[in-house]
């Protein structure tokens, strides 16, 4: 009983480091499922939703509530941060991402890296940027609704299906990252019901659809997803810094340098132990 309840224990403090790649840029859900040794049988699990239905349930049950409970409690120190110090708080996101940019090259070459691979990574990323800038002149902001929540879901929870992938640095694009935060820490059900609802939909109608993917063009899809994920970084780079003082410069390096560092940690411990 005793190594059972331990057993409990673990998966839910799994679980709430999987809910971290849900909300921390540069993070990602899926990757730190598999650094954990569980992204094998969620993946199975979601795409065979009634085989073993009730045995994945009492397994997945304290991995859910722990993701839950870190996203809730990771959603009060982003809402805080990103409202007093934005733009440093951009640069550590973006050295998140940037930490996890070996990893992420490596395993998108780990079938092959032919020339057209090349071709679909220089495509996605300068057509994904160029539709990400005129997206911006022409939409400034996304407004939020019921719809764009499930849209925000649906990202989130491709994070999740796709390891390597963080929805965080579109959500950042998009203008819903501090909302969406501020709407979990106050328990704000009309943003956290279209999240929920987008992110189970999503792994309802993708998850076989991904799985198949992945299994038939691994390379072409992976170099189309990093293509994306170098786009919109680039978007999320701050470019007014009209009120920044020297400190505020040195901070932002500095946290630029700790982002790439957590992000470069994260890869090495998703090396070690998948």
């Amino acid at each position: 009983m005793i190594k059972n309840k331990q057993d409990w224990f673990l998966r839910f403090v799994k679980g709430m480091f999987i809910g971290s790649g849900f909300i921390l840029p540069g993070v990602s859900g899926g990757a730190l499922a598999a650094i954990f040794g569980i992204y094998g049988r969620i993946i199975s699990f979601l795409a065979n939703l009634t085989k073993d239905f009730k045995d994945n349930v009492f397994f997945f049950l304290p991995i859910g509530l722990g993701a839950i409970t870190g996203v809730f409690i990771l959603s009060f120190f982003v809402s805080f941060l990103l409202g007093a110090y934005e733009k440093m708080m951009m640069w550590f996101f973006i050295g998140c991402i940037v930490g996890t940019v070996p990893a992420l090259w490596q395993e998108a070459g780990k079938k092959g890296r032919s020339r057209q691979e090349w071709f679909i990574l220089f495509a996605s990323l300068i057509g994904g940027f160029l539709f990400l800038y005129s997206g911006a002149q022409f939409f400034p902001e996304v407004s939020q609704n019921f719809w764009t929540w499930m849209l925000a879901g649906a990202l989130i929870a491709l994070g999740m299906i796709v390891p390597g992938l963080s929805p965080s640095n579109f959500l950042i694009y998009m203008g819903m990252y501090k909302a969406m935060s501020d709407g979990i820490k106050e328990i704000n059900f009309s943003v956290l019901f279209p999240l929920a609802l987008g992110g189970i939909l999503t792994v309802i109608v993708f998850s076989k659809l991904i799985d198949y993917a992945f299994k038939k063009a691994y390379p072409q899809l992976f170099h189309f997803i990093l293509g994306i994920v170098f786009a919109s970084t680039l978007m999320i780079v701050p470019t007014d810094y009209s009120s920044f003082t020297f400190f505020h410069s040195l901070a932002s390096f500095f946290l630029l340098l700790g982002g790439i560092g957590l992000g470069a940690w994260m890869s090495r411990l998703e090396e070690k132990y998948t």
